[in-house]
Formats: C-alpha cells, structure tokens, sequence
C-alpha cells in the first residue's frame, strides 16, 4: 500500500484506478462518501502519520496497482536512471499536462510510490501509466523512434518531431548511460541563450518542459 496526503489530491482518486482502503482525516465531512471508510484523526494525530513537514488536511491510505504496460503511444517519455522524486514527479505532471499517457522508466528509476513523487505529481500520477522496464531492451524493440537530451545534440527549435517518438531524459548528475545512448536515433538539446558560464545545465524536469513544449507547438 501507498499513502497520498491532502484533500486536492485524494479527490483525484475517486475517479481513477487506484482503490482507496481508509481515509483519515481531521475534517471527514470534506470527503464523506458512502463506499469509503473516512476515520476522524486529530491534528496531532495526522503529524505522527504524515510524511510532509507541514501536514495537510487527510490522509488516504490507497492499494498498489498491478503494472501493465500498454502498446506504445505516439509520444512517450522514457527515465533513465531519474533519482530525485521531486522531478519524477513533476515529469509525471508534465506529462499529464500534454496528455501523454504513459512514462517507460529504467528499473533504477525512483519508485513512482515514494511519497515525494505522488506529492510533486498534484493527482497526475493517476492519470499517466507508469512502466519499470529493462530499457535496453524495450529501446531495441520498441517501433518508435529513439530520440535523447544531449547539451550537444540538434537545436530544438530546429527539430522536426517524427510521428512516434520516445523522448529520453536521463540522470540528473550522469545523463544517459552509454547503452542507451547506442539506441538513439538523435538527440536534441536547449540551446543557451545567455552569456553566463556559471549555469552548466538545466534541471531535468525543467527540460522536459521546455523540449515539450516546443515539440507541442508544431
């Protein structure tokens, strides 16, 4: 099981695939509904439980979902080796946001149920099917074309985007690893604009934003 913290997220739940085993709260009228359990906790309370520094008003104790992987869509995002939950999920957020529905991550990848990426995420991690793979294989085969982040590779803006594409972010710290980067097709950077030498990359979830933004405008 796997908890989901505060009123605005835990309503996300209600029209989704995740089942809700207990909801505990400090104001239980807020989300009365007749086929879930919603227990009255006092403040206090809710501290012991939560993971937040700053606890909100519920917490729902939810049930994991089996994965199933479904056919490849004609825009995916593909992790490899993603650490911090804070940018998985905001790349699951991001992804909900342009309506692409399913993630492909590399099986060193943050847990999608760490509660700092359900917590990032605002509800969209009920939205976008997440997939835990070994990547060399699933880029070998896969019918999409392979496309990666490098500081070196072709100017976004310049890009033509092809009609399926994997688009690859890889570690914050170490990018792609060198058996990823053998199944690229291309890659595709942000070009810098300022003068300054002291930012040496972007945030990785910061990029993703930017390089679908730019691939959705066309």
């Amino acid at each position: 099981m796997f908890l989901v913290e505060g009123n605005k997220i835990i309503c996300e739940l209600f029209n989704s695939k995740f089942k809700i085993k207990e909801i505990l709260s400090t104001d239980p009228q807020k989300l009365d509904r007749k086929d879930i359990s919603v227990t009255h906790i006092s403040d206090n309370e809710l501290k012991k439980i939560s993971f937040l520094k700053t606890p909100k008003d519920s917490v729902a104790i939810c049930y994991l979902n089996p994965e199933e992987k479904s056919e490849d869509l004609d825009i995916q995002l593909v992790l490899d080796g993603i650490q911090d939950p804070g940018n998985l999920g905001t790349i699951i957020r991001l992804a909900d946001w342009f309506g692409i529905e399913q993630i492909i991550c590399s099986e060193d990848t943050v847990d999608f149920y760490n509660p700092k990426v359900i917590q990032a995420s605002m509800g969209s991690f009920t939205r976008v099917n997440m997939v835990y793979c070994n990547l060399v294989e699933y880029l070998s085969g896969t019918q999409n074309v392979n496309i990666g982040t490098d500081m070196e590779g072709e100017n976004i803006y310049r890009f033509e985007k092809p009609q399926k594409m994997n688009l690859i972010l890889g570690n914050e710290g170490n990018g792609m690893r060198p058996e990823t980067e053998e199944l690229l097709y291309k890659s595709i950077s942000i070009p810098r604009f300022g003068n300054s030498q002291s930012t040496e990359s972007l945030n990785v979830s910061m990029a993703a934003g930017i390089i679908l933004g730019q691939l959705f405008s066309k």
